[in-house]
């Protein structure tokens, strides 16, 4: 397609970061940060503003991704699977000796980090399902000698916990069996559990206890009841009264900030087609206001110091890679640190822009279109790109895929289809047992919208897609055949009814929201087959590009493998790719390369846009 910007090789966008993720430590005398160790990521420290720079990690396969500095300062905390099984284990690094220590030396045991405070510098709270593969139990753990003690046992439906001040668990978010939830509450470690509110099975995704005041007396919640939005509120434990601290009418809270000492409320973030903060402590504006000259693009605070004056920031913009600044909050003034890829300065991006339509039913329905730089916006072809959860939402900023579909001549639309989260409860609970229904029907509204804008071509529009995104490229191929050319599913369920019954045995406690918001595999069965694409398998005209990952506990091997025998058998157009050392989604980088190039191939061969053409890199 001439006229588009030169080809970005595919190791610029999906190959591992120059680095990212930088955190400052409690005492700001030093960063960290994630960069690659012969070709794997691992965890790096050096001064702030330095370029002396050392591995604390020393991984050689899946890489570290998600790390923390111990309060203590004098260690690096990390958790890590295996293949993508994600049962996390919680590592420490020593910075001064270079030893690591594995905390949490279990097989088939899942670590979930509770609590991680300045006021606890040698200590954290990590949840383990160690006792029962179902259940997490509430563990403390002595990060000096690695001793763990065992300080809130699971009842049987708690969803997670909340630590006081203290350290003391003194409230928990439990299960009930129509879909809804409970808060519960002590008032010690030794005092019986009791149920202080409620919520319903249409407020329970958007509902849950935020942390307890200083004083222990009051309880945050980000919460919708009496409101469609969630809103932040104040709850007294005592006298049960609530204030709302912070509320939008359209938009959910999807961010809070609170003082590290005075545990106050000091920002609040609603992402509406940006994300947007509030101030809540005045003293904060002018804060906002620097952030803001720094960089055009929308910020989030990623690290700060014990004493709160110096901040690390990140900001993502839709036509950049995400960069971060050191910013000192007594001067007002920040320090550039790095982009994430920096290589990508040396192309031309493409802008993401806000769009919203008319659903069939008269719903708004709100996403974003990039479309190619240096071409019309006529008569493109178009990909469809689904986001997961579903229970989750596309937002605005450098996205690596849509870039890629952008620079190889594509449109790329992102919906937040009903069922998506951050705009109120009821259109989340609008997609309430509308897997391959109602939720569907907005995909498809939304590329009849852009077809009828002239902006894509009707004969050229593929859908793609990640879990939820993956069934609803089955789903497009199966149910609404004639609307899409091709279809790439990553590790989607084809079958709703052994997705549901082959989850992981820690979701046990969320099955009754399954039931509620997907089906109940007994009682729903003539629902669930209806909306299962393994069941359509004849319906399918157009060719299929498959991935999945042996490990992954989510969406299980089989369920790629029962449509693939299937479309084999009927002799249908695919491509299979099985990664034997990744689970839900593709963290090595050599995995995600091949797969990128291999759906580069299919999508040129089906929409006719640019290939880079190289090896699987």
């Amino acid at each position: 397609m001439s006229g588009l910007p030169a080809l970005i090789p595919r190791t610029v966008i999906f190959g591992n970061p120059d680095r990212a993720d930088p955190q400052i430590s409690p005492d700001g005398s030093r960063m960290a940060y994630l960069a690659p160790l012969d070709d794997v990521l691992n965890v790096w420290v050096g001064p702030v503003g330095g370029e002396r720079f050392e591995p604390v990690t020393r991984d050689t396969d899946r890489g570290v991704r998600i790390y923390f500095w111990a309060h203590d300062g004098e260690h690096l905390l990390y958790l890590q699977d295996v293949g993508g099984d994600e049962n996390w284990r919680l590592h420490k690094g020593h910075l001064e000796s270079g030893s690591i220590e594995d905390l949490t030396p279990f097989e088939n045991v899942q670590v979930q980090l509770v609590a991680h405070d300045k006021r606890h510098p040698g200590e954290l709270l990590i949840a383990m399902n160690k006792e029962d593969t179902k259940l997490h139990d509430v563990y403390h753990l002595d990060l000096r000698s690695g001793e763990l003690t065992l300080v809130a046992k699971n009842p049987g439906n708690v969803l997670g916990w909340v630590p006081d001040e203290d350290y003391v668990v003194r409230a928990a978010m439990a299960a009930t069996p129509d879909g809804g939830a409970e808060l519960l509450l002590r008032d010690d470690a030794e005092s019986e559990w009791r149920t202080l509110l409620t919520w319903s099975a249409e407020d329970s995704l958007t509902s849950g206890p935020y942390g307890f005041t200083l004083d222990g007396k009051s309880l945050f919640l980000v919460e919708s009841r009496d409101s469609n939005t969630a809103r932040l509120t104040r709850l007294e434990l005592e006298s049960g009264a609530v204030e709302v601290i912070a509320a939008d009418p359209q938009y959910d809270v999807s961010g809070v900030v609170r003082h590290p000492d005075t545990r106050e409320v000091q920002l609040v973030a609603f992402t509406r087609a940006r994300k947007e903060w509030v101030a809540l402590e005045p003293e904060l504006e002018s804060d906002l206001e620097a952030i803001a000259r720094l960089n055009p693009g929308d910020f989030d605070l990623v690290s700060r110091t014990h004493d709160d004056r110096r901040w690390i920031v990140a900001f993502t913009e839709d036509d950049r890679p995400v960069s971060y600044h050191a910013y000192d909050r007594d001067t007002k003034a920040a320090t550039f640190l790095f982009h994430s890829r920096p290589e990508l300065a040396e192309y031309e991006l493409a802008h993401m822009e806000p769009v919203s339509f008319q659903a069939r039913d008269g719903l708004t329905v709100e996403g974003y279109l990039t479309l190619p730089a240096g071409v019309k916006a006529e008569n493109l072809p178009l990909v469809l790109n689904v986001h997961g959860g579903p229970w989750a939402r596309d937002v605005w900023g450098y996205d690596p895929e849509s870039q890629w579909f952008a620079n190889r001549g594509y449109a790329c639309l992102q919906v937040n289809y009903r069922g998506s989260t951050g705009y109120g409860k009821e259109f989340l609970n609008a997609g309430n047992r509308e897997w391959g229904g109602k939720m569907h029907h907005d995909l498809v509204d939304a590329v009849q919208w852009v077809v009828e804008q002239g902006i894509a071509d009707p004969a050229r529009v593929a859908i793609y897609g990640g879990s939820y995104g993956g069934y609803a490229a089955l789903v497009g191929a199966t149910f609404t055949p004639d609307l899409f050319c091709c279809a790439v599913d990553i590790v989607g369920p084809s079958n709703l009814i052994t997705f549901i019954e082959t989850i992981p045995p820690y979701w046990s406690t969320y099955l009754a929201m399954l039931h509620e918001r997907v089906g109940e595999p007994v009682k729903d069965r003539e629902l669930l087959e209806s909306r299962s694409p393994l069941f359509r398998v004849d319906d399918i005209k157009v060719p299929m590009l498959i991935a999945q990952g042996a490990n992954d506990p989510r969406v299980k091997q089989s369920e790629s493998e029962q449509i693939v025998a299937v479309m084999s058998e009927k002799g249908i157009d695919h491509e299979y790719m099985l990664f034997p050392d990744e689970g839900h989604g593709f963290a090595k980088p050599e995995n995600r390369l091949k797969f990128y190039a291999a759906a580069e191939r299919f999508l040129a061969a089906h929409l006719g846009g640019r290939y880079e053409d190289s090896d699987d890199r």
